[in-house]
Formats: C-alpha cells, structure tokens, sequence
C-alpha cells in the first residue's frame, strides 16, 4: 500500500470513515504519521467546543464570583474552588461513574460516550480556571475607566458592555491564551479516563500507544504526536496574538506577541 492510498485508507478512520481494521505487522512512518494525525481530529474536537462554551460560561461565573450578591458569589466560590483544587484525571474518573449511574436509571444515556461525557468534563474545568483569570481582570478594571464612562453618563449594561467587559478581556487574553494551549493539551487525558473509545477510534494518543505497543518503540509514535501538538500549538498562539492586537488596537506601540509559556505544573 502506497502512502497515498494509506492517507485515503486511513486519514479519516478516527471519525468511522475509511478502512475499519488498524495495520497489524509492517508498520510505517506514513501509517504512524497518519493514523495518529487522524487521532488528532478528536483533540480538535475536545478542545474547539471546550473552549467556545467555556469562554462564556466562564466570564459569567467570574462575573458571579464579582457579585456583591451571596448567593450567586458563593456558589461560584465553591464550583471554582472544587475544579481547580482536584486534578482533572479524577473528574473524569467521578465523571464517569456519575453518568453511569445515570445512563442505569435511563437519564441522559449519551453521556457515558467520550464525545459527551469527556467534553461535558473539559468544560467544567476550564470554565472553573478561567473564570479565575476573568475575575482577576475585572478586578483590575482601573477605576479612571469607569469614572470616565460614569462621566459619559454610562450606566449600567452600557456601562459594561462599551467600557468593563473589553477593558476586562484586554486583561485578561494573555493568561487565556495559557489555558487554551493547556486546555488543548489536557484532551490527551480523554484516553487514560474512563471514558471508552468506540470501535477503535480514539484520540491521537489512542493511536499512538498503539503503535507503541506493536512495534515496542516508543521513540517514533510518541515523537510525531508532540510534533503535531507543537504545530497546532503555534497555530493557536498565533491566532490568539492576533485576537490580543485586536483586543489592543486603540493602543498603539501598546501591542505586544504573546509568547507561549507551558505551565509545568497546575
């Protein structure tokens, strides 16, 4: 089989299109580097719709944390307390058995699939981290902006919208840009949960491990994965630095390049 006719064999295989059994003996560079690129859609997929629902769920709950109201600032406390004080490997393991329980009394089965219970899981954590960083923006809000806009005779929504909420998100961008490349990363844990694969069609590290196992070497799989997550990473921090120009474009000599810096630890 051809490279090319392995790309068309395989290339879609994680998503059900395609060839439906892996190669098993005569492994090569173009099936690795295929098969775990065709992982890599489901990573996309984790990542893309965490972040679009998690951006909004989580300028809302730092906006709640904001609230001089207890009973929309504690709750909020407490969810963003409790997701970013437990690892995310054992919120998906809780996850996991929660839905199950669930899908037993005949409540939201779907969940139990990784395309939904494992993104429902991303969400809530990343919503939880960054409605901190949100938070912590608002806070900074300086306080001549406001009073500028209370002099404009703002008030209210129109207060917010034209003056808080961007001031805020200016803030803010270059810390969201962190926890969007983690966020991206951390999908690479929908393997190790509890969550199964269906009929074989994993993640890129799904696939990776394969190889692994079949060819008992590690130094090749695992090499092309990071390759492919290093790409992609430049491509997300490039198109969040142009978001962070934008998001700065009333201040010239003001925009600077974000630079990607890997939080070694969280």
């Amino acid at each position: 089989m051809s490279c090319l006719e392995t790309i068309q064999a395989y290339g879609l295989r994680s998503i059900g299109i395609g060839e439906r059994l892996l190669p098993r003996e005569d492994f090569t560079l173009c099936q690795q580097f295929t098969l775990i690129g065709s992982g890599l859609i489901w990573n996309l997929y984790f990542a893309i719709l965490a972040l679009g629902f998690g951006f909004f769920l989580s300028q809302a709950m730092g906006l709640a944390k904001a609230s001089p109201l207890p009973w929309l600032r504690k709750p909020a406390e407490w969810y963003i307390l409790v997701f970013r004080g437990s690892p995310l490997f054992i919120q998906f393991f809780l996850a996991y058995f929660i839905f199950l329980e669930f899908k037993q009394a005949g409540i939201l089965p779907w969940l139990t699939a990784a395309q939904a219970g494992a993104l429902v899981v991303l969400i809530l954590n990343t919503t939880a981290y960054s409605a901190e960083m949100f938070y912590g923006a608002l806070q900074s809000v300086p306080s001549g902006d406001v009073e500028a806009a209370n002099a404009y005779g703002m008030t209210g929504w129109t207060r917010f919208r034209r003056v808080i909420w961007p001031t805020m998100l200016r803030l803010a961008w270059p810390a969201y840009t962190n926890e969007a490349i983690f966020l991206f990363h951390a999908t690479t844990l929908v393997f190790f949960s509890s969550f199964p694969a269906w009929q074989q069609r994993g993640d890129a590290l799904y696939y990776a491990n394969y190889f692994a196992d079949k060819t008992f070497n590690p130094f090749i799989p695992y090499p092309i994965l990071a390759g492919y997550f290093i790409v992609f990473t430049l491509l997300l921090v490039g198109l969040f630095g142009l978001m962070n120009r934008w998001l700065n474009r009333h201040r010239p000599g003001v925009v600077r390049r974000i630079r990607y810096r890997p939080q070694l630890i969280r």
